[in-house]
């Protein structure tokens, strides 16, 4: 402002006097402007600068207006700020369900901007875009509140494709007739009066990806809203696709789908809600199908469960890996698909009357080529006892490729030896348990750790454990560890395994059980539970991040509400992941290769 200005030295009267000519200056009029032009400039500064400056006081607002414009004319702009800065705080994430801001509000913002407002805002919880499928848990009124389920509609190169071509499924055996019936399979005959007059068909036992995903058709809760989504599935036929390429193929084919998979997922709008950890698979094979630890062209498998996206996914297999997270076992198809409850019940019923001549029975082939196998000590043991009945496999066309000649003998057998097949797990045990006899495991990984879903983690509730190296070593007799059970707690233990009947089968995919839960059922309640408490995890931040993944069989056998792993009884079953099924190494893939050729005998 010119008034702000150094006034210039006054000039002398002398020089005045040469100016004018001699005359006299007319000075006080000079005087009397110069007065009033400061009167003013200290009537503008007090306006300015005092009252502007004074908390509340009217036209405080545009005073500060005015001297910013002020300040802006006549000092350089500062360098602007860098979000990353830690002393510029940002602002908390928008809650997902809000519209945009309005001016107002963002005025209101910037007026808070205080220390006590960012403090507070940086208290604020966050929102998640999951955040409104756990609010439809709290709609009493609506019986699918917490429970949809998102189905996601792959290219058809992803299922419907690979039916079509089910003559090149495998290997030995045309899969197209397995097909048939929803994926059930051809209806069996009931000549001998061992099945009931429904439900029982001839499935194969690596049948699930299609059983499972025509049981998703019928499930009450879907939705096409993955908002409200509890879960999301995707109906990759994972066991198929492996299977297909197992032999005779390069990694490159092996794992083609796989990554066109997760490439497809990844470009998805649901995948980025959690990075698909709400997101499952069904693959009907055992785990170490998908386990390829390495690119070796001699390795065994699909590397699709050690994908980086997928290990995100859960992904239901008939044998999980004890020592991965991303795996989750459920039950091998038995024959019976019951399309009613009362299919179901009247079965049962039958069960419990039944007379069972035969102290135990087995029902399998000696593994020569494996030194640890103990079915060789078994067949012996059966043999030689005149209360075990014993169905040799290993005979060409034996009684063991027959549905009814198996599930007669387990009718009629009060225990089931099950020992491990080619790896942990066989379908034989589900059969036992499907015809009420109580299974005998030796090995923990055969059930205890794999099928926690469906079976009482208390295993002694329905079944007898013995510890395998007693029977390799020879000091363990069979028959005398069963006689030793009173029958009291055998009649009970039996019951035990009826109940369990609804839980260890597939209903038929083309109805639905009214009031019982199928093993399709329980399945989709633990994912949905799975995801549902992760989610909260998030929210409260408890996610677990001493977890273990090695150790993931133990936090499986945990009870509800428990965390806290420590030394197991089973940990000499486990501490090796190089032992037998640890990994894809020699051992397993040799372990998978014999299932695949014992497949080829049509042995279970």
């Amino acid at each position: 402002m010119s008034a702000m200005r150094r006034r210039p030295v006054l000039p002398t009267h002398q020089d005045d006097m040469e100016k004018v000519g001699g005359k006299p200056p007319q000075s006080r009029l000079c005087f009397l402007a110069t007065l009033c032009a400061m009167f003013w400039v200290l009537i503008f500064y007090f306006h300015f600068f005092v009252i502007a400056n004074e908390p509340g006081s009217a036209g405080a607002d545009t005073a500060a207006g005015a001297a910013a414009s002020i300040a802006r004319a006549e000092l350089p702009l500062p360098e602007p700020e860098r979000v990353s800065d830690p002393a510029v705080p940002l602002p908390p994430p928008a809650l997902v369900s809000e519209p945009p801001p309005t001016t107002a509000t963002v005025a209101k913002v910037e007026e808070e901007e205080k220390p006590t407002a960012v403090a507070h805002q940086e208290a604020a919880p966050r929102d998640y875009a999951f955040q409104r499928a756990l609010k439809t848990a709290e709609n009493k009124s609506d019986p699918c509140g917490g429970r949809y389920i998102y189905v996601h509609e792959l290219p058809p190169r992803f299922n419907d494709d690979m039916l079509r071509e089910c003559e090149r499924l495998s290997l030995w055996t045309n899969m197209c007739k397995f097909m048939s019936n929803e994926g059930l399979g051809p209806p069996l005959g009931n000549e001998e009066g061992v099945f009931s007059n429904t439900g029982w068909y001839a499935t194969n036992q690596f049948m699930v990806d299609v059983i499972f995903r025509n049981r998703m058709k019928q499930y009450e809760c879907l939705t096409k809203d993955s908002s409200i989504a509890a879960a999301v599935f995707v109906p990759f036929y994972a066991g198929f696709d492996v299977a297909r390429y197992l032999w005779g193929h390069n990694i490159s084919t092996r794992d083609a789908a796989s990554l066109d998979l997760i490439d497809w997922l990844r470009k998805r709008p649901e995948w980025n809600v959690m990075g698909g950890r709400d997101h499952f698979l069904v693959g009907g094979r055992i785990a170490w199908d998908f386990r390829r630890l390495t690119d070796k062209e001699s390795d065994w498998g699909n590397k699709l469960l050690f994908m980086p996206a997928a290990k995100n996914m859960s992904m239901l297999v008939v044998e999980s890996s004890p020592w991965n997270a991303n795996d989750f076992a459920i039950p091998y198809p038995t024959y019976f698909h019951p399309a009613k409850d009362a299919d179901v019940l009247l079965w049962q019923d039958r069960m419990r009357s039944l007379e069972r001549p035969w102290l135990f029975s087995f029902a399998g082939a000696p593994r020569p080529d494996d030194p640890k196998s103990i079915r060789s000590q078994l067949i012996d043991q059966c043999r030689t006892s005149s209360v075990c009945k014993l169905l040799e496999c290993d005979l060409g066309e034996s009684k063991c490729h027959s549905p009814s000649a198996i599930m007669n003998m387990f009718q009629n057998s009060l225990f089931c030896l099950q020992p491990q097949g080619d790896s942990y797990t066989r379908r034989s045990a589900f059969d036992s348990m499907l015809a009420g006899c109580i299974p005998v495991f030796f090995h923990p990984g055969s059930a205890y750790v794999q099928y926690t879903w469906h079976l009482p983690k208390n295993y002694t509730r329905y079944s007898v454990f013995i510890p395998e190296d007693g029977v390799r070593k020879g000091n363990v007799s069979i028959e005398d560890r069963l006689k030793s059970i009173h029958p009291d707690m055998v009649k009970k233990m039996r019951e035990e395994v009826i109940s369990l009947i609804p839980r260890v089968i597939y209903a038929d995919p083309r109805s639905k059980l009214e009031t019982l839960k199928d093993a399709f059922d329980v399945s989709v309640e633990a994912i949905i539970n799975k995801v549902t408490q992760l989610r909260r995890d998030i929210i409260e931040d408890h996610e677990d991040k001493d977890f273990v993944e090695e150790n993931s069989w133990k936090y499986d056998l945990l009870e509800e509400g428990q965390r806290t792993i420590g030394p197991h009884e089973w940990d000499p079953f486990f501490s090796k992941p190089k032992d037998k099924g640890g990994d894809s190494t020699n051992p397993s893939t040799n372990a998978a290769k014999n299932s695949w050729k014992n497949e080829q005998r049509g042995q279970n």
